[in-house]
This record gives structure tokens, C-alpha cells and sequence, in this order.
């Protein structure tokens, strides 16, 4: 095996070994040792695998290091955000860039599930790799039970 240099989230920490995922394409390696990750860190590294038996891995070296923020808003989606929602069916998703750099995407749910469809982003593992292949540092989700309409908001720093 060779190392490999991409984008990792941190899917797993403990104080002497870690998890990371590649963003790009979902490879899964476990660290031999943790240096000074948490769940959600995003690298930008070289990974490559320990002798003798390659089965764990070790970073080479972090061109970069960042947290990605979570957050369930009390804010209401905009209403730009609501307009995109209007003409979007219950379970479709409309994906716009924002001016600059990142993210929004609305979704149309039904009224009674919107609160749980906003856990079900935060806790996806996937928004944290999104949100890492956008460069983002934030993620903030934010709902209109009455509207039926989730945003999700990739957000730089």
C-alpha cells in the first residue's frame, strides 16, 4: 500500500487511536495513534499505512486541520429559501451555491417531521463530508414546521 494524501474526517477518537474517512471516496482508515483529533476534526493530510502488516495507519503530515461546527438554529430558513422550497414536492431537495463559497440546500418535508429530519442531518455522518469537500466550517440547519422547509447551510469561515 501506498499513502494516500486527501481530505479525512475524524469519525472516531480515542486518546491512543482514531478513525478517519476520505471525503472523496469514503476509504475508511484506522489510525495507530491519535494526534490530537476529535470526532468531526476535517485534514487535509497524508496518511499511509504502518509496517509490518499495513493494517493501521499513520499521518504523515497535516497541510491543514479544522473543526466543522454543528448547529440547529433557532432562525427560521430565509426567505430566499423558502421561495426556492415553493415549487420543490415533500421529499425533494433543491441544492444552491452561495455567493462566495459553500452551500444551501432547502428541502420540502411534511410539517410533523421537520424537527426530525433536522436531527437526522445533524447527526449524518455524510453532512460532515459534505461540508468538508465544501470547505465549510458551519453547518447550520434551520426549519419552518409550519412551511414544511429545512435549510442546511454549508458556511466558510
Amino acid at each position: 500500500m501506498t499513502e494516500r494524501t486527501g481530505t479525512f474526517v475524524v469519525t472516531h477518537a480515542e486518546p491512543d487511536s482514531a478513525v478517519v474517512r476520505d471525503v472523496q471516496t469514503a476509504q475508511v482508515h484506522t489510525l495507530a495513534s491519535n494526534p490530537d483529533l476529535e470526532v468531526h476534526d476535517v485534514l487535509e493530510a497524508t496518511v499511509a499505512p504502518e509496517p509490518p502488516m499495513e493494517v493501521t495507519w499513520e499521518v504523515i503530515e497535516v497541510d491543514d486541520q479544522r473543526s466543522i461546527e454543528l448547529v440547529d438554529s433557532d432562525l427560521e430558513p430565509t426567505t430566499y429559501e423558502k421561495e426556492l422550497a415553493a415549487d420543490a414536492e415533500i421529499g425533494d431537495l433543491v441544492q444552491e451555491e452561495r455567493a462566495g463559497t459553500g452551500e444551501i440546500h432547502v428541502f420540502r418535508v411534511p410539517g410533523d417531521e421537520v424537527a426530525a429530519a433536522a436531527d437526522d442531518v445533524l447527526e449524518d455522518e455524510e453532512t460532515i463530508a459534505r461540508a468538508a469537500r465544501l470547505e465549510a466550517v458551519r453547518v447550520e440547519v434551520r426549519s419552518a414546521a409550519d412551511e414544511g422547509v429545512l435549510s442546511v447551510r454549508y458556511l466558510p469561515d
